[in-house]
């Protein structure tokens, strides 16, 4: 009898039983859930004698395996360390993959060394952004298409979904004109493979290669600073504006050297950096409230303050997105903090 705890008994969990002792061969000894992320996947952690699996379960109606497959032989090809993969049942959506353990970023931030960390990950992104031809590789574009879709999360989901805001014609034009000149901005940037959840909760802290990469099953072909803000203005975790901008640099000048950018002057990659990560940010709001509108996942609630409080920073210091400031002061945060109140 496989020891299960945790397992609800629908159809998928007794299919994935089922399933598992084909590809392994006998039948798993232990499997246990592990945390998920925001889609609508599933994982288990599965131990077969000395050796620990972690089985994904997507939906095939909600959640295509093939990206994930697609994107992790990219990557790999790349040098990343991405989780190996040993079984794949597409029809069923069921796939069995290496396992990184349970040491994420985000909680080794808290106790180690920030700048050994990092000095890890952008190097992890150094081989994504130069080894992988991002014209040849198969991805989809993050396009202008794709841009307007994700900045109409904030007003949909967190502002009119989440506090109830119903914008005058004068602010939907204010939110128009801001998306107009955030995805001019990121479309006139070097476009790379970007994995576009490069943040704290998806690189995991490994013995060797360190980080052990994760969730990038919705890679795509776009701005070279899309990675690079999420993981240095992560919604998860902060760290000073004066340390931000000295790895920022140190990137920009490795990518520069490698040939996997053109030479760029400091400003205008800060400029491209800062708009990029308040596009993202606006997404990032949007998805936190939808999840506990849509999904009943409260848990990202937390994270808003943190991710408005980068997109109020970086509002404020371009003369073309000082108007949008205002309209967060005045109109916004009032609403948020009587709703956290």
């Amino acid at each position: 009898m496989i020891n299960s705890p945790g397992i609800a008994t629908d159809n998928r969990s007794e299919a994935l039983l089922h399933w598992l002792p084909g590809v392994l061969g006998h039948r798993p000894g232990d499997i246990r859930p592990v945390s998920g992320d925001a889609s609508f996947r599933r994982y288990f952690r599965v131990r077969a004698g000395e050796s620990s699996f972690i089985a994904m379960d997507a939906p095939p109606e909600l959640e295509k395996l093939r990206p994930f497959i697609h994107a992790a032989g990219l990557l790999q090809q790349a040098g990343v360390n991405v989780p190996r993969i040993f079984a794949v049942d597409e029809a069923q959506g069921f796939l069995l993959m290496s396992d990184f353990g349970d040491v994420s970023y985000l909680q080794q931030l808290a106790a180690g060394d920030a700048d050994a960390l990092y000095a890890d990950a952008l190097e992890t992104l150094v081989r994504m952004q130069r080894g992988i031809d991002a014209a040849g590789c198969g991805l989809p574009a993050y396009d202008q298409a794709l841009l307007q879709r994700e900045l109409e999360l904030f007003p949909v989901w967190f502002l009119a979904g989440l506090l109830g805001l119903e914008l005058s014609r004068g602010e939907q034009t204010l939110y128009q004109r801001l998306s107009l000149n955030l995805m001019a901005s990121a479309l006139q940037q070097p476009a790379v493979v970007v994995h576009r959840d490069f943040h704290s909760r998806n690189l995991m802290v490994t013995g060797e290669c360190n980080p052990g990469v994760l969730d990038f099953q919705d890679a795509v072909v776009g701005p070279v600073t899309y990675d690079l803000v999420s993981l240095l203005r992560d919604c998860y975790i902060a760290w000073p504006d004066t340390r931000v901008r000295r790895w920022l640099d140190d990137y920009r000048q490795r990518l520069a050297d490698g040939g996997a950018c053109p030479a760029t002057d400091g400003e205008t990659f800060q400029r491209w950096f800062d708009l990029m990560g308040l596009q993202r940010h606006l997404k990032a709001v949007g998805i936190f409230a939808r999840l506990h509108l849509r999904d009943g996942k409260s848990g990202y609630l937390p994270h808003i303050p943190r991710t408005l409080r980068y997109i109020l920073d970086v509002a404020g210091r371009y003369p073309e997105t000082a108007e949008f400031r205002r309209f967060l002061d005045l109109r916004v945060c009032p609403l948020l903090n009587e709703a956290a109140a």
